[in-house]
């Protein structure tokens, strides 16, 4: 969620999250009846950006996603590709508001390309993982749809069910 936030507050705010990785914290809290680990960044770690920064910007949050999916792999067996469709399972949503909204249409189709440029991925993958997650569809298109190719494993979750989304179903 973290890294759909960085994106969202891009779109929308022309905002970034700039800060040291050892500020962020952490905590457990109820959401749903369900006990959550949250993620917390101190608010001056947030800076205004240009328009010209959008590809270096994004390319910067999908490192840091890398760097993060990569250290939850030294302590847990889990596919990174699982990891990132995590990340791209919200994100779709979060592009199908923010192409439909006028207020947040053009900044979110700038970024939106962004994300499916193959260049954008150098050093991550050798291609969009976003763009091979898509289809070639617009985000409105996978809408209730089976997009996913991997479970989430929110049913490993204890009070948690399989996602209506799930591959496995």
């Amino acid at each position: 969620m973290f890294i759909n936030t960085q994106l969202y507050n891009l779109a929308v705010y022309d905002d970034i999250w700039d800060g040291n990785d050892e500020r962020l914290s952490f905590g457990a809290i109820e959401e749903y009846g369900n006990r959550t680990v949250s993620i917390f960044a101190n608010e001056l770690d947030w800076y205004p950006i240009d328009d010209n920064e959008r590809q270096v910007v994004i390319r910067r949050i999908l490192m840091f996603a890398d760097k993060v999916i990569c250290q939850l792999r030294t302590v847990a067996s889990i596919s990174p590709l699982t990891l990132w469709e995590n990340i791209f399972g919200f994100l779709l949503w979060q592009y199908h508001v923010l192409l439909s909204n006028p207020g947040t249409r053009e900044e979110a189709q700038y970024d939106f390309n962004i994300l499916r440029d193959d260049h954008t991925w150098n050093g991550i993958a050798p291609r969009s993982l976003f763009s091979t997650f898509l289809k070639g569809r617009k985000p409105s298109d996978l809408l209730n749809t089976t997009v996913r190719t991997t479970c989430c494993l929110s049913k490993d979750v204890p009070g948690l069910m399989q996602c209506g989304f799930c591959p496995l179903k």
